[in-house]
This record gives C-alpha cells, structure tokens and sequence, in this order.
C-alpha cells in the first residue's frame, strides 16, 4: 500500500524510525482504581520504549511508590512484561496516595525521578490521577530548585533533568473521562455485566421474576446505559438524567404492561449513583420494595460490585491500550520542554492528543452541571457517544401507544444476508422498533434474497423482537444467495406486499446483492426504492465501513482461545501453535486478533510473503526459545496464500524447529461465527440500524410524489458505514471502484496500519508510518452532530 502514494507525499511521510529514544528514560505508572487493559497498556509502553533505545521503569504501587521510591521503582525489561497482555486489573500495582498530595510527598517523589534520570513519565489512572501528575508537572522546576538547595542534588543533574514531560492514557471502567470515546477497561466491565444479565435472565425468565441490577459509576451513568441498550432492559436509572417526579407510578405502569405483553421477566439496571429530581439517592432495595408492594412481582436484587473490575480483558480493550501505549511513547518522544501535558486517546477508531487540562476541566464541569441540576447540559458534556446512546434507549425501551404514532403507510423490509454473525439481531430488533415508532409498518423477510423470491415475507410487531439482542446467529435466518438471477420475483414480491423501502444487514453478498437491486432499477420500477445496507460479517471485508457488526465477536472468540492455547504452551514450553483464522481473503481477524493475543507473527493475504519470511519467522522464535519466554503463537488467515497452507506452514516449522521447538496446530473454524454478540456488537448493531431506518425515513418522505415512492439516484442506494471518526451514507455505486470483487475485499483497509504495531511488540525491526498521529487536538470543540462516533459504544 505505501508504495501507491505519490512521490510528493513520500517527502511528508514522518517515520518512527527516525524518532530515537536513546539517552531517555520512560518510567510507567498505573494509579487509581484498576480497570482491565492497564496491563497492556504498560506492555505496550515498555516494549516500544525499549524498541526506540529508551530506558524504561516500572514504578510500582503508583504514586505511593514513586514517593517511596527504592525498589518500588524497577528498570523493565522486554521479557518482565511478557504474560501479561491476558491479565485483568495492573500486574505493577496501584495504591491510593495521600503523601502525593502534599508537597513534600511531591519532592520525595521528584529527587527518586532525578536520582534515575527518569524525565519522561507515563501515568495510566482517571482524571485524579491525571491531575496530580499535571501538578507535579508544573512544580517540576520548583522541586528541582529546593532539593539544589538541600544538596540532594546536583547543578548538573538539575540541569540535565530540567523538564517533565507528561502523557497521559485513561484507565477507568466507568468511561468518565471527556475527550474520550472509551476509557480503558469499560469495554471489559461490559462484559461482565452483560455475562450476569445474559445468566439472570435464564433463571428470571423461568420463574417469571424482575430483577433489579446495580452496576458500578457513582457519578457516570455510562456502564447503566450501555449495558441497559444492551440487554434491552426495562428500565435504566443514571446520574445525568434522573427520572422525572412520578416516575415511580410510570415504571410500575410499564412493567405490568410488558407482562401483560407475555413478557416473563423484567430487568431493571440501576447505576449506583442514581438520584431522582431531588438528589435523593435511587437504591435497588427501593425500587424492590416499590415493585412488591405496587405490583406484588417476585422480585431480586443483584449487586454485581467489583466483578466489573475483574477478569480478563476484553479483545478491544488490549487492542485500545496497546495503540495507546505505543501512541504515549510517540508523544514522550516528540514533546518539547513547553508541550502541555496530553493525554492519548481514541475518538472513533483513530487515536488523537488531547491537552490533559482540557479533559480535565470538561470532565469536572460534568459534575459541576450536575450538581446543578442542569441535566441537559451534562448529558451534552458528557460528549456525542453518550449521548447517542441515550437518545437510542428512550427510541427503543418507550412502547408509543398506537393513536400517538405517526402514520406514514410506508412498507419497509428488514433481511439477512450472508453469513451469520453476532449483532445481526440486535440490528433487526432496532430496525424494527425504531421503523415503528416512526409510524412504518415493518415486514421481516426470512432466509435472506432466497426467502425474499420465495415470498418468505410478513409483519413483524413491537413484541415480536424483545429479547432478541442477545441472541447470537440470525433469528431471522440467511443466506449467501444473490438476487441477481431472481430479480422478477424480487419485483413481484416487492409489488404484491408494497414494499416502500428495503433494509438488508449483512456482508459481502447484501454489499452485491444490492449493486445488483439498484442496477436494475431501470428494468423494474418497484426497485425504485430506498435501499440501505448496514455490514454485519465476522470478515470485516466490506468497502465504505471500517467496522462490520460482528467482527468484535468473532475477535473475542478468537483471543479467547488464543489465551488458552498461550496457557497449554507455557506449560510445555518450546512449543509453537499455528492456529487459523477465519475472513476470507481479508486478514483483518488474523491481525488484530493477533495483537490482541500477543501472536508472534501473522501471515495474511493483504501482506505478501515466501519462503524467505517463513525461514526469517523460524528463525526469530528460535532466538525467542533462548530467553525465559519459551513459547510461540503463528496466527494465518485462511486464504492468505494458496500454497503456503496451514499444514505447510506447520511441517516447515516443525522441521525447521526440531531440537528447539515443536508444533501444534489449531483450525479455529465456525467457532468464529458463533456465540452470544458482545456489547460492543449489541450495541453497535443497535445504533448503526436506528440510524439507518431514520435514513430510511428522511428518504421515503423526499421520494413521495404524486402519491407513490419513486427513487432511483445513485444516493438512493446506499451503504451506512464507519469511517474514521463518522457515520457515512455511501451511494453502493460509487463504492464499486473501492473494492476487489476477486477477493472479496477494500482495496484500502485501515488496519493494516496496525501491522507494523504488532509487528513491533513482536521484537520484530519494522518501518511504521506515524504521519497518522501526533498533532494536539482542542476539546471545547463539539463535534458536529451528524458525524458523531456511533462506532464508540
């Protein structure tokens, strides 16, 4: 891919490479509460400190033991972070600090800085932990000044460590943090809660019970929120939006009216710094007690408390922390003496700097608003992921009574199409209550483009998709067959049930199938209607979208194994698993996959290779054997390479490793495609599907003349995708060009950037083009509304 860019934007390109660490020195702190993916974040920190030649330190038990000082602050090596990409909450430790608040804690602190020469300094916490590091920061000189005074040290050393430079990355599970997408950690606390709800429900639905959960975030109703769109509960109650007075009788109301429905439980979350209109506080055993004593249903209290900090990271978590360790140590490498402290972060899919004051000051002004009581505006602060997920829920949980609906008769199908894939679900469940709601009368076609032909096709209603977010696979059945060859009985159907707009969620066959519908517009005019892909594929190989619903599953499934097969080779020792993945030709499973489990080398289709890499691959786990880390782990795409198969690639490692190492190999196969859809899926499917069927109506009502819907522009036809930072509606015509049709994949890819990451963390010498990062971005701007990151969950 880099050798296509023009000669003139070959001289712009900034390179890692000829960013040197030598001579400085990086220590690595974790503070505050922990929070899952802080232990790949310093991994990832260290590794690449040592890449650039810096000197890299663990200073353990956060600020407790920088003010300690002595063994509490330990040089890192390569080796000293391997193992621990796996493991939840902070592997160096993490203390609460009071001696840091004062100043002579401060100078204790800054003499064991100097005493190693550490001027670079990496603190991973939430925003206490960032405010006391910016502290420090802007006393530095003054420290300096008073241990030259005490003859603690010298003019040289106060001279060569005469500037602090400070990079900041949020640890925090309650996603708190302005400036932010996602913190790390909260992807994993999600995980946990939707694995208890997931449990709960099982056991509620069989006794026909309510539950009320209190999940973790004393000022953030963001873990409540998400959780709640993602278990399509009853009722959530957060700190930023408490409910209006009466709401008691209202939650009551609604609860006998989803029984009434043939609902057989009721999940209500509760975030546990809930407050009504009065700032009193909303506890589970109150609302408990309120649904005995007004409704009499038997009802249980579950406080899921600090398992939400605990286990094993999720897939996306090590994958947003290690981008942002090694983001971090770029931006150390790069700040002058009068760089502001930053904090690195991830706004869409792409990591930016953010001046730490800023996130600071915006992040307490959220708490200031709240106390307040100006609600709106802390919803507002609190920045557009949050508040995209908020208007989402109040779409999708509140039932409208039919008289208050608008009316639009307009006809609008949802299909399935492709492989099944984790999230398609709670695509259609969206589709459908937000189609209702805007007054659509809404038809589920069965079995995809085949079901379609057949007249597999009839209304769905409100109650008919409840409990269906997290379900796994397409309730809705599908399939790979293409519409092309049926097109006349496309039409047919089309006209027999009136159908006004079409929705297809689904991969590379609903990207072609609706190329084809749109091409033959002019031949059938009931084709000449609004159509609109959402991409739901493990694959994650459609054009126009950086992230397919599904692909975060499918990443967690393979990581997952990944850890278990890493475990069974630690036990053994000098022993090499080549393990295969799923994607077609497209290796973007393979390689994130393979960052997020620490995979030694992974051989996709995009990155050519022969026999000379295989050799050099063998070559570097023969070295690793001769260091305490005696394991390796080979991930391949499926189709990376016809003759280079996973058999072949095993023998050549078994033969070219025999007396150091053997081989074992792992064909992960339709484990990939299965399972229940992870938050991240759940909640993405969610809003990528509500956004679409808002298209949908915008459209229907633009193409509305002389009484029938007639559409046939090219952005008529389009595919709703990620990209960067934004939500996109792409005409599919204009995308023909972007693809490769042959393998099934974009000509660009995004995350092959992500290569020469893993690559790195590998001990492996690579070019890494960083022109990408590194500018220092302003917080106060609000982000347009349409091009909100609805990719952050």
């Amino acid at each position: 891919m880099a050798g296509a860019a023009a000669p003139k934007r070959q001289d712009t390109r900034k390179f890692f490479e000829n960013l040197s660490g030598a001579g400085k020195s990086i220590a690595v702190l974790t503070s505050g509460g922990d929070a899952q993916g802080m232990n790949a974040a310093v991994r990832a920190v260290v590794r690449m400190g040592i890449y650039v030649g810096a000197k890299v330190y663990f200073i353990h038990e956060g600020y407790q033991g920088m003010v300690d000082g002595g063994d509490n602050i330990k040089e890192a090596s390569w080796e000293s972070v391997s193992s621990m990409l796996q493991v939840g909450g902070t592997v160096i430790g993490s203390a609460r600090c009071k001696e840091f608040r004062t100043h002579e804690g401060r100078l204790k602190a800054a003499h064991n800085l100097v005493l190693r020469s550490i001027t670079n300094l990496c603190v991973i916490g939430g925003d206490g932990s960032l405010t006391g590091a910016n502290l420090f920061r802007e006393e530095w000189s003054g420290l300096l000044d008073e241990l030259l005074q005490q003859g603690l040290i010298n003019e040289e050393a106060a001279r060569s460590n005469s500037a602090l430079h400070i990079v900041g990355m949020v640890g925090s599970i309650d996603n708190d943090f302005c400036g932010t997408d996602m913190t790390i950690g909260t992807d994993s606390a999600l995980h946990r809660i939707i694995e208890v709800v997931d449990a709960i429900m099982t056991t509620a639905q069989s006794h026909q019970r309510t539950f009320v959960l209190e999940v973790m975030g004393r000022h953030c109703g963001y873990l409540a929120l998400v959780s709640a769109l993602a278990c399509g509960a009853d009722w959530v109650f957060i700190p930023e939006m408490p409910p209006e007075d009466g709401w008691e009788d209202s939650m009551c109301q609604k609860l006998s009216e989803n029984r009434a429905d043939k609902k057989r439980l009721n999940i209500i979350i509760v975030a546990e710094g809930a407050i009504d209109g009065h700032n009193k506080s909303i506890t589970p055993d109150y609302i408990k007690d309120l649904v005995v004593r007004c409704l009499g249903f038997d009802t249980r209290v579950t406080i899921l408390g600090h398992v939400q900090r605990g286990g094993t990271p999720s897939a996306f978590d090590r994958i947003l922390a290690s981008r942002m360790g090694v983001e971090a140590v770029l931006a150390l490498l790069e700040a002058s003496a009068n760089t502001p402290a930053c904090v690195v972060s991830l706004v869409g899919n792409q990591a930016v700097r953010l001046p730490l004051m800023e996130c600071v000051q915006m992040t307490q002004e959220v708490q200031k608003a709240m106390d307040e009581k100006k609600f709106e505006e802390a919803v507002r602060l609190r920045g557009s992921s949050f508040e995209n997920n908020l208007t989402t829920y109040r779409l999708l949980s509140y039932r409208k009574a039919d008289s208050e609906l608008p009316n639009s008769s307009f006809n609008v199908a949802v299909l399935n199409v492709g492989a099944p894939a984790a999230g398609m679900n709670a695509a259609v469940r969206s589709a459908v209550r937000v189609g209702i709601t805007e007054g659509h009368k809404m038809f589920a076609v069965s079995d995809g483009f085949e079901g379609f032909y057949k007249g597999q096709i009839k209304e769905i209603k409100w109650g008919d998709v409840g409990g269906w977010t997290g379900q796994g696979g397409s309730l809705l059945g599908t399939k790979r067959t293409l519409p092309g060859k049926h097109l006349d009985k496309i039409a047919e159907q089309m006209r027999i049930h009136n159908i006004n707009a079409l929705l297809v969620i689904g991969g590379f066959e609903a990207y072609v199938g609706l190329l084809e519908l749109s091409s033959a517009r002019d031949k059938y005019n009931e084709l000449c209607v609004p159509m609109v892909m959402v991409p739901a594929t493990v694959s994650n190989n459609i054009p126009g979208s950086d992230l397919s619903i599904g692909s975060d599953t499918a990443l967690n499934a393979i990581t997952d194994t990944c850890d278990r097969i890493k475990q069974s080779a630690s036990g053994t020792k000098r022993r090499v698993f080549i393990i295969e993945t799923m994607g077609g030709y497209c290796g973007y499973l393979a390689t994130v996959g393979g960052l997020a489990a620490g995979a030694d080398t992974v051989y996709i289709y995009e990155e050519p290779f022969d026999i000379r890499d295989l050799q050099s691959n063998v070559e570097h786990l023969t070295q690793k054997m001769k260091t305490s880390i005696q394991r390796g782990l080979v991930l391949r795409n499926e189709n990376c390479n016809e003759n280079f198969t996973t058999d072949f690639i095993y023998q050549l490692y078994t033969e070219e490793g025999r007396g150091v190492f053997d081989c074992r190999k792992n064909i992960l196969g339709h484990m990939q495609q299965g399972g229940a859809p992870s938050p991240f899926d759940r909640n993405f499917g969610t809003k990528v599907a509500a956004k679409a069927i808002q298209w949908i109506t915008r459209t229907l009502k633009e193409s509305y003349k002389g009484g029938r819907v007639f559409a046939n522009s090219e952005d008529t036809a389009c595919l709703l995708g990620m990209r960067r930072r934004a939500m996109v509606f792409q005409p599919v015509s204009q995308l023909r060009d972007e693809t490769d049709f042959v393998h099934r994949i974009p000509k660009e890819q995004w995350w092959l950037k992500l290569r020469p990451l893993m690559k790195i963390l590998a001990k492996y010498k690579t070019s890494y083009d960083v022109s990408d990062s590194g500018q220092l971005e302003h917080v106060t701007r609000i982000r347009p509304k349409e091009t909100n990151t609805s990719s952050a969950i």
